[in-house]
């Protein structure tokens, strides 16, 4: 599941948005649609620069403020985002490691069942929902990860 999202969501880190982020979340943090999410969603970014993961500068992304490999909101790579590879940065821009564990424990935090499916209907597809609320995305992660895996859904008993 891991792989999939990593490769659909920039090509396996090939393409990762060039824009601020700082500056695409402070824009729709003013923006009158969804100011409460992404004002939580500036604080976030700064956080992220403020305990030295990041500096403001680098912080690239996608228009609406995804950043790294697998395109975690602010608010996500603050609480889900780990030091994988020990180097004493939580970096999902250029660590891959750091990317798959991290985006291993976002799906841990929102309910990921170890040995449960994953297409629509089985337990771990809601998961995937909270990734990407469309149901169109979840239908091509799980397809996609099923893919990757031989075909077996996520129903294999050895998960």
């Amino acid at each position: 599941m891991v792989v999939a999202i990593w490769g659909l969501e920039t090509d396996y880190g090939v393409n990762q948005g060039k824009m601020s982020v700082v500056r695409s979340v402070a824009t729709l943090a003013y923006d009158c649609r969804r100011t409460d999410k992404f004002q939580g969603e500036l604080l976030d970014a700064l956080r992220i620069v403020g305990r030295g993961d990041m500096a403001s500068a680098n912080m690239k992304g996608d228009w609406a403020g995804e950043i790294g490999q697998t395109q975690f909101l602010p608010s996500s790579y603050y609480k889900y985002a780990v030091d994988f590879d020990g180097n004493g940065r939580r970096d999902l821009v250029n660590s891959v490691p750091d990317v798959l564990a991290s985006t291993a424990n976002y799906l841990k935090g929102h309910g990921w069942q170890r040995g449960q499916g994953w297409g629509p209907g089985e337990p771990n597809f809601v998961v995937i929902k909270e990734w990407n609320k469309a149901e169109v995305y979840a239908k091509t992660i799980a397809l996609f990860a099923d893919k990757l895996d031989g075909g077996h859904s996520g129903k294999r008993a050895d998960r």
